[in-house]
């Protein structure tokens, strides 16, 4: 089965959210008190997505705001470079600055991430800075869930994604929750959930939906059934190494086994996840191909050392499914 989009527009996505720095650590397999080095990559869920997106092949474009100094123009020469339209990013003049992410990479298990999320520029993209005649270029907006957490952010996400709606461009929800930027779970489940209410796809992990759905253990047939009961026509459900649902509003259920890597790091599957589930979509493949797409990319990017600079080709990712094979139902 595939998954209708509208055939012409000059953008295939434009995503909008946050757009930061990662710092990675260099030292592999040490805490990070003893580590002293670490790589800067362009980092941010969305921004993640866009450069993924791009390097398919996929005309991106991006709605975000950057800090006026050293990392903002880090951030916006590294995603023109890699072909995405940053016409509008704005910079911001108020002093706020880049976010940061300092990557730990104790094991392949123990992976965490520190934040630097005060203030940041991200979070004050205002809703006069989001262009309604840019959306309506695009055949998919992606939103994510850290834009929403702070003002004037969040109402920036919510006028963009009633201007999506209102001129037939598909609203793709990523739930990427990050506690750290939130004040409480039931202001994340609020909001969350509006936006999820309105998104055409929404894709996430399972704990990501337990988030939204407040509480804890919860089922994929309560989720879809709510969701459907709303605008979602697609529902994606992550399970980690036990692999991915896709549940569509008409009743077909479709399963993505994850594939057997050697990894290195946990972040970033998501994103790349993302970015190869909707290419695959936006190329026309039926939902079960773009399962596989989602699962391959993810397993070369936990076994690389960065998120964005990680972000596979086409090629790569048909070499892997071809070649590599799936964890088995565990």
């Amino acid at each position: 089965m595939k998954y209708e989009l509208t055939a012409e527009r000059e953008y295939d996505i434009i995503a909008l959210g946050r757009a930061c720095i990662d710092l990675n650590a260099t030292e592999y397999n040490r805490p990070m008190e003893e580590t002293m080095t670490f790589t800067k990559y362009v980092g941010g869920s969305p921004a993640n997505i866009a450069i993924g997106s791009s390097k398919l092949g996929l005309k991106v474009g991006f709605i975000g705001k950057i800090s006026g100094d050293q990392h903002g123009r880090f951030i916006e020469q590294y995603m023109r470079g890699v072909g995405i339209d940053t016409s509008n990013m704005v910079v911001d003049k108020e002093g706020h600055k880049t976010g940061l992410a300092f990557t730990e990479i104790k094991s392949p298990e123990e992976c965490s991430i520190l934040m630097y999320r005060q203030e940041v520029a991200d979070l004050y993209l205002a809703p006069e800075e989001v262009n309604g005649e840019y959306i309506k270029q695009a055949k998919i907006l992606l939103v994510s869930g850290t834009a929403l957490s702070k003002s004037p952010s969040r109402e920036a996400v919510l006028k963009a994604v009633s201007l999506a709606k209102r001129n037939d461009v598909k609203v793709v929800f990523e739930l990427d929750y990050r506690p750290y930027s939130w004040n409480s779970p039931e202001e994340t489940a609020v909001y969350c959930s509006l936006v999820a209410e309105q998104a055409d796809v929404v894709i996430g992990t399972r704990d990501e939906y337990d988030v939204m759905e407040g509480k804890e253990g919860g089922k994929n047939e309560d989720t879809i059934s709510h969701l459907f009961n709303h605008s979602p026509e697609l529902v994606v459900i992550k399970h980690g190494v036990e692999g991915s649902y896709a549940y569509t509003k008409s009743g077909e259920t479709f399963r993505g086994r994850a594939y057997k890597t050697q990894v290195l790091k946990t972040f970033g599957a998501g994103d790349s996840y993302a970015s190869a589930f909707l290419y695959a979509l936006i190329s026309g493949k039926d939902i079960e191909t773009a399962l596989k797409y989602g699962s391959a990319s993810a397993s070369i990017v936990v076994s690389k050392h960065s998120s964005s600079e990680a972000m596979p080709t086409v090629e790569e990712i048909e070499q892997l499914i071809a070649e590599r094979p799936v964890i088995e139902a565990i």
